[in-house]
């Protein structure tokens, strides 16, 4: 059989970790398919570049060669300057966006990692598609092209034939999967056990800190929020909600997503998980009783909005991870 040929696209400031470590991991699963008498064809890996000389993140000088035809195409994410938008940077990637562009058309499937999900959207491969991206990067991503349905809970998400990731270790989520549907889901196990690796973490929502969220810098959808985030268990009423600021419905849905990039009722499910988790985590109130005070009478709608969000059960929130955990 022949290898399965894998590019990963690198570029000026990307991150070298993610140009190597979908590659390294793939390699990994060769050997564990190989050691459990299974050898398999293998994966070919290749960098790739439409420039001659690459530089990622730190300096690091990459061996490069030309792009070429391959079975898949992985676009690694970069490094945004602290609080900007990584949508700011894009015009320095012509070069890379036109290759994407040119191997989507040409039936290669693409994966990104992180926010390499802004040079897909720039290559026109997500409009009208779902995907996702980094939770702390996800709005701009939602602004930038409102034809894009961001699924900012999602870790991994795949739709005709593109994948997005959210960030940075979402990398070995993808390359778990990658490996589960062309090696089998016993070599995939194998393989996280023996990188150490979480094969079934489903939500990047426990990872959240809002306290790291960039301010939207907009005063309308900022004044909705704060006004959702005062009751948080009070009915959800859009006609209310729009009276309230005196606009009408489809103006208040309409300049909350420009702002935002998402409805009033999802920031408000966002918000109510939010705090229902930090409760969870903290107090010793019974789910129920959690459930009531972010506005749920219904356990069952409850725990699946939880699910959702965070990829666990209310209950699998009383166990604290090490550190902060937030949704």
């Amino acid at each position: 059989m022949t290898p399965l040929r894998v590019s990963v696209l690198a570029y000026p400031g990307c991150f070298a970790s993610e140009v190597f470590g979908v590659p390294d991991l793939l390699t990994m699963a060769a050997h564990v398919a190989a050691a459990e008498g299974r050898p398999e064809a293998g994966y070919a890996t290749t960098v790739v570049s439409p420039r001659r000389s690459v530089h990622a993140s730190g300096g690091f000088r990459l061996d490069v060669s030309a792009v070429r035809p391959s079975d898949v195409l992985i676009v690694p994410g970069f490094e945004p300057p602290p609080g900007s938008n990584p949508g700011a940077a894009l015009a320095a990637y012509g070069p890379e966006i036109a290759a994407i562009r040119e191997r989507a058309a040409a039936g290669t499937p693409v994966v990104s990692i992180c926010v390499g999900a802004f040079l897909l959207a720039e290559a026109g491969l997500l409009d009208g598609r779902e995907a996702t991206t980094s939770w702390l990067y996800a709005d701009h991503l939602a602004r930038r092209h409102p034809g894009v349905r961001v699924r900012r809970e999602r870790l991994v998400v795949t739709d005709g034939g593109v994948t997005t990731t959210a960030a940075f270790s979402a990398m070995y989520d993808f390359a778990l999967r990658f490996v589960r549907d062309h090696d089998g889901p016993r070599t995939a196990r194998a393989t996280a056990r023996v990188a150490l690796l979480d094969d079934n973490r489903s939500a990047q929502g426990p990872y959240v800190d809002p306290e790291l969220l960039p301010a939207t810098g907009h005063a309308f959808s900022a004044t909705v929020m704060r006004r959702l985030d005062q009751d948080l268990a009070a009915r959800y009423d859009l006609p209310a909600l729009a009276r309230e600021f005196g606009v009408s419905d489809r103006t208040l849905l309409r300049r909350f997503g420009a702002e935002t990039g998402r409805t009033p009722l999802a920031y408000l499910q966002e918000a109510r998980v939010r705090r229902a988790v930090h409760l969870l985590e903290t107090t010793d109130r019974t789910v129920a009783a959690v459930a009531a005070e972010v506005g749920y009478r219904d356990p069952g709608t409850f725990a699946a909005l939880v699910v959702r969000h965070t990829g666990r059960r209310p209950s699998a929130h009383r166990t604290r991870p090490s550190g902060r955990a937030y949704v």
